[in-house]
């Protein structure tokens, strides 16, 4: 098993069919793994053998993937790096889509031909079909955030998020956040354009179809690492890591796509190196839940906050 700091794996649900993805060396080379899906239609009591939404069988990257439970299957979204090695080093990553259904994998669509190597995907069903969002790359190495998503039956062809102009000669995995209410999309991402670092996020009320002028929420040191979850039909919540000295603290703030934001609350201090992790967010009733991993003094931990609906707001 591959263990990334930043591409790990995850779990999604369907009734009671999860699905499990996580990433497997395919040689001793740094970038040499694949994704494997593995589905249990049990809840978990039993997985048949795993599978792999890619049919390729080069020793590149593949992964930062995000799985998305809908209508009777799973959709798999990767970013694919098969062509460093169909056509070398001035190749580009890949965003790829296959679907798991009836207990087969579809066929792979190359969604974007050229994105951000290693920015977390993300993705959402908002009841017109999937919307995934991720870190795309111009030619000139633009690298704004950028998401594409299924009308009907098709594919639509990627949209720019926002513009930021964010020009950056490598990857600074650093991947947007998407959640969806029915037809509401919430993309909350990090940007670094201008050299300005900043949190923002943006709303849709026709499942990505169009956005809003971005809001921005950070009030100073944001370092990123973003997550987002509807609170209710008319608040999001969005989650961000924030500079403090040598150490980072856990920012959490809801907003609603129109009128003022609330209070940036500080939930916790961890570090500001890669072993902290990217903070994950998820919404059961009226609270909202963060886990994060602790690692200050002597012992690695994972955490958890619980955040009532009256404190978030």
């Amino acid at each position: 098993m591959l263990v990334n700091w930043a591409d790990f794996p995850s779990v999604a649900v369907l009734d009671g069919t999860l699905a499990a993805h996580w990433l497997e060396r395919t040689s001793a080379d740094t970038y040499a793994y694949d994704v494997l899906l593995a589905v249990s239609s049990d809840g978990g009591r039993t997985w048949p053998p795993p599978v792999r939404p890619h049919r390729d069988e080069t020793r590149t990257e593949h992964g930062f993937v995000s799985l998305v439970p809908r209508s009777g299957g799973f959709d798999v979204f990767w970013l694919d790096g098969r062509r460093y090695a169909e056509d070398g080093r001035d190749a580009a990553t890949q965003l790829r889509h296959a679907r798991w259904s009836a207990g087969e994998m579809g066929p792979e669509t190359v969604l974007d031909d050229r994105v951000c190597d290693c920015c977390q995907t993300d993705a959402v069903d908002t009841g017109d079909g999937p919307l995934v969002v991720y870190r795309d790359r111009s030619a000139d190495e633009i690298r704004d955030i950028s998401l594409v998503r299924m009308d009907g039956v098709t594919w639509s062809g990627p949209t720019t998020v926002s513009p930021d102009h964010w020009r950056i000669e490598g990857c600074p995995v650093n991947g947007p956040a998407a959640a969806a209410r029915g037809s509401s999309v919430a993309v909350a991402w990090f940007t670094r354009a201008s050299d300005e670092p900043r949190v923002l996020v943006a709303f849709s009320r026709d499942s990505g179809g169009t956005l809003s002028e971005p809001l921005r929420l950070d009030a100073d040191g944001a370092l990123g690492r973003v997550d987002v979850a509807w609170l209710d039909d008319d608040r999001v919540i969005v989650t961000w890591l924030a500079g403090r000295g040598t150490d980072a603290a856990i920012v959490v703030r809801a907003v609603r796509p129109t009128g003022p934001a609330g209070p940036a609350i500080e939930i916790a201090r961890t570090s500001a190196d890669r072993a902290s992790g990217f903070p994950r967010l998820a919404v059961s009733d009226d609270s909202a839940f963060v886990a994060w991993t602790d690692t200050q003094g002597d012992t690695t931990r994972v955490r958890v906050a619980r955040l009532a609906g009256s404190e978030t707001r």
